[in-house]
C-alpha cells in the first residue's frame, strides 16, 4: 500500500503544479446516507453513515488547452471523514486528488476523486471478526459525485447539494476484502477566494486534429494480493498485456487486447481447495494461469487519462471467479510513448488486485 500512497502524492503534485493564473476555492459539505450491501454476507454492515467532505480546488481559466477542452474544470485535493455508524466498520479518513467537471452553464458539477483512506476498524480475528469489508488499515478510496452548485451568491460564498457515491477497498492486498459502498446526500457551502473570473470561449481544441493511426501498447501490471483464505499469505502477481488502441478525437480512444494473468496465490489456493474439499474433485496440478481478451475505453484529460476495460477469460482451467472481469483506473503519460498507471481489477463488485503498471505506446 506504500506504492498506492506514493502514486497519489505523484498525481496530487502533478495536478497542483499547473501554471498560474488559477484561482482558489474551497468546498465544505456534510454527508448522510446508506451503506449499499453488494453481497448477502454484508447485510450486517448496513447502516446510515455520515461525514464531512472538504475539497481544495484550483479553478482553471484557460492557461492550458485542456482547461478549455473540458469547460474549465477544477483540480486539487480532498479530505473525507466518514463515520459508518456501524460497530464493525468504525470510521475512515481519506485524502487524495480530485477533478470537478461542469455542465449546464456550470450549475451541474460532476466530481471524481481518488485517494487512500485510513480505516480505524479493519478485520481482526479476535476483536473484529465480522468486518469482512476490508482486512487492512490502509485502503483505496474512490468517490463519484453529482451536485447542483451555485457560486458567489453572497459575496464570495455559494452553496452546493447533491449525491456522492463512495467506495473503499484494499484490492485484496490482504483478506478479507469485500469492500464497502455508500450512497450519501451532501449539502454544503463553497467559498471562492478570488471571486468570479471570466472564462473565454474555447477556440483551440476544435481546430486540432487528434486522430491517430492504430497504436500498439505493451503493459506490465504487478503488485501483491492474497487468496480469499484469511491469513493465507500475500503473493506477487504479474499481469502482462498487449492491446491496440485507436484514438477517436481529443477526449477518447477505444482499445482491443489480450493479457496473461500470473496470479501466484492461485498455486497454493488450488492445492488447498483440492485437499479441503475432496468432493469437488479438483486436480491439485490444475494450471493456475489465465488468459483474457478485453475491450476498453480511454478518456484523455491532460497527461492524465482515465481507463476502463471489460474482459472475458478465454483460458481459465481453474474456475474460481465469474469469467467476466473489469478494470478501472488512472494513467499518467511521462512521455507520449511511456506511461504508468494505477488500476483496480475486479469481478463485478469483488476486487482481485490493485495493479501498478508501466507500459509503452508505439
Amino acid at each position: 500500500m506504500r506504492k498506492l500512497y506514493l502514486l497519489c502524492l505523484l498525481i496530487g503534485s502533478t495536478i497542483m503544479a499547473q501554471e498560474k493564473p488559477e484561482t482558489n476555492a474551497v468546498e465544505v459539505s456534510v454527508l448522510a446516507g446508506n451503506v449499499l450491501p453488494h453481497t448477502p454476507d454484508l447485510h450486517h454492515l448496513a447502516g446510515h453513515p455520515e461525514g464531512v467532505l472538504v475539497t481544495f480546488a484550483k479553478q482553471s481559466h484557460g492557461t492550458k488547452e485542456w482547461h478549455r477542452a473540458y469547460n474549465y474544470p477544477d483540480f486539487g485535493g480532498y479530505f473525507l471523514y466518514q463515520k459508518f455508524n456501524n460497530t464493525f466498520l468504525g470510521e475512515n479518513y481519506s485524502i487524495g486528488a480530485m477533478y470537478n467537471f461542469y455542465f449546464l452553464n456550470r450549475n451541474l458539477q460532476f466530481k471524481l476523486s481518488q485517494g487512500v483512506a485510513y480505516a480505524t476498524s479493519p478485520y481482526d480475528k479476535e476483536d473484529n471478526s465480522k468486518n469482512k469489508a476490508f482486512g487492512s488499515t490502509i485502503v483505496a478510496n474512490t468517490n463519484i459525485g453529482l451536485l447542483y452548485k451555485k457560486e458567489n451568491i453572497i459575496d464570495k460564498f455559494g452553496i452546493q447539494a447533491g449525491f456522492l457515491f463512495t467506495h473503499y477497498s484494499n484490492g485484496r492486498t490482504k483478506s478479507p476484502n469485500s469492500g464497502v459502498n455508500t450512497l450519501l446526500f451532501n449539502v454544503g457551502v463553497n467559498y471562492d477566494f478570488d471571486g468570479e473570473k471570466s472564462k473565454p470561449v474555447d477556440s483551440i481544441y476544435e481546430k486540432v486534429n487528434y486522430k491517430e493511426p492504430i497504436k500498439y501498447n505493451f503493459v506490465l501490471r504487478s503488485g501483491i494480493n492474497e487468496s480469499p483464505i484469511i491469513n493465507s499469505g500475500q503473493h506477487p502477481f504479474y499481469h502482462i498485456g498487449f492491446y491496440v488502441d485507436k484514438r477517436l478525437g481529443r477526449k477518447s480512444a477505444v482499445q482491443l487486447g489480450t493479457e496473461l494473468f500470473l496470479t501466484e496465490f492461485f498455486k497454493d489456493f488450488i492445492y488447498y481447495q483440492s485437499v479441503a474439499y475432496p468432493e469437488k474433485n479438483i486436480d491439485p496440478n490444475t494450471d493456475y494461469k489465465r488468459i483474457g481478451v478485453f475491450v476498453g475505453h480511454e478518456f484523455f484529460i491532460n497527461r492524465i487519462s482515465l481507463e476502463a476495460q471489460v474482459g472475458y477469460y478465454v483460458y481459465e482451467p481453474y474456475k474460481h471467479d465469474i469469467p467476466i472481469y473489469d478494470r478501472v483506473g488512472m494513467k499518467y503519460y511521462f512521455t507520449p510513448k511511456i506511461f504508468g498507471g494505477f488500476t483496480i481489477k475486479t469481478h463485478l463488485f469483488l476486487a482481485e488486485a490493485l495493479e501498478f503498471g508501466i507500459g509503452v505506446r508505439l
